[in-house]
């Protein structure tokens, strides 16, 4: 098995999202990747600068940031040969890893507008190396820079970053410092391409927490009557735990319950409604071990949400 490491670059209308493409906000105008092992020893590169054919001018935030000139990307392949040649070096004994949670989904959604996103199914597992170098070196929530994360680990700063490949020669650097435990403990899954069926939907567990993506659901009024969605099991043993407070909503997106498991103690749910491309829904839900104060918040969260409906009532009540 290789370790795919990519890094993306991308244009987007030069004259604001009036005249944006809907179906394609962001146009890749580069790929640069790094190979790696199974030792993670890098063993070979592959970039490529594509030629656009939506935003032929380049948004002014791309020049700033991006050093690339309209002769270089006149020059460049189109889209669909260049993402052929990158799946067909990339192999297929290979798992993708990117500096954050965005390059994946642009490549699909450049993918499916020129209709070859069958070339790569999914959902995929991949690694977010932003993700664990967090996990190792910071907490498990912050979000740093990638020349954040190479000024910390003091790492040689040779080329300008934003160029493709220069990004993934630092994420693969950032990438081979990373324990291996940390690495099989903190994978990811890429949802772009969403579970459709039963049989597709994802249950993983993690280092204290578990996470259930579903298929899809009609509308979210299906969605939250299946008892799989509203399940809550341990995510230390997987048994099944005592509802102390159950499911409710405090926007139309996300949901929040509390569970005891009888040996683990106090667990917490969130479930995030999301839009497939379908238009129907489906739900990633997690369940963590929790504590009695983020019980008492999420309680007091629940208390502030059926106040204001109470009051919505009287208020709706006194005008009729």
């Amino acid at each position: 098995m290789n370790y795919i490491v990519f890094d993306l670059e991308w244009n987007q209308s030069p004259h604001g999202k009036s005249r944006e493409n809907p179906r394609l906000p962001f146009e890749i105008i580069e790929i640069g990747a790094v190979k790696l092992d199974h030792e993670r020893n890098i063993v070979d590169t592959w970039q490529k600068v594509i030629r656009p054919t939506v935003y032929k001018t380049l948004n002014y935030r791309t020049r700033e940031i991006v050093h690339i000139d309209k002769k270089e990307l006149d020059a460049g392949t189109y889209f669909p040969d260049a993402v052929r040649e990158f799946l067909t070096w990339a192999g297929h004994d290979s798992i993708f890893c990117t500096w954050g949670t965005v390059d994946l989904p642009e490549l699909q959604r450049n993918m499916k507008f020129y209709n070859i996103l069958k070339l790569l199914k999914g959902p995929m597992h991949y690694y977010d190396v932003q993700k664990l170098f967090a996990v190792q070196y910071e907490d498990m929530n912050s979000r740093k820079s990638l020349e954040y994360g190479i000024d910390y680990l003091k790492l040689e700063k040779q080329e300008a970053f934003h160029r493709a490949l220069v990004d993934a020669k630092y994420t693969a650097q950032i990438f081979q410092t990373i324990d291996l435990d940390v690495m099989l403990a903190y994978d990811s899954i890429d949802v772009y391409q969403n579970p459709k069926s039963k049989t597709e939907e994802i249950h993983m567990v993690y280092n204290g927490y578990t996470k259930y993506i579903s298929r899809e659901f009609h509308d979210k009024e299906a969605a939250m009557r299946d008892p799989e969605v509203l399940g809550s099991y341990c995510c230390i043993c997987g048994k099944k735990a005592r509802k102390r407070m159950h499911w409710f909503s405090v926007n139309a997106r996300n949901y929040y319950c509390v569970a005891e498991c009888k040996d683990h103690g106090l667990l917490k749910g969130k479930i995030r409604m999301k839009h497939a491309d379908s238009g129907k829904v489906y739900i990633e839900k997690t369940i963590k071990i929790s504590s009695q104060p983020e019980v008492e918040s999420i309680r007091a969260k629940r208390e502030e949400l059926r106040a204001r409906r109470r009051k919505k009532r009287r208020e709706t009540a006194a005008q009729s």
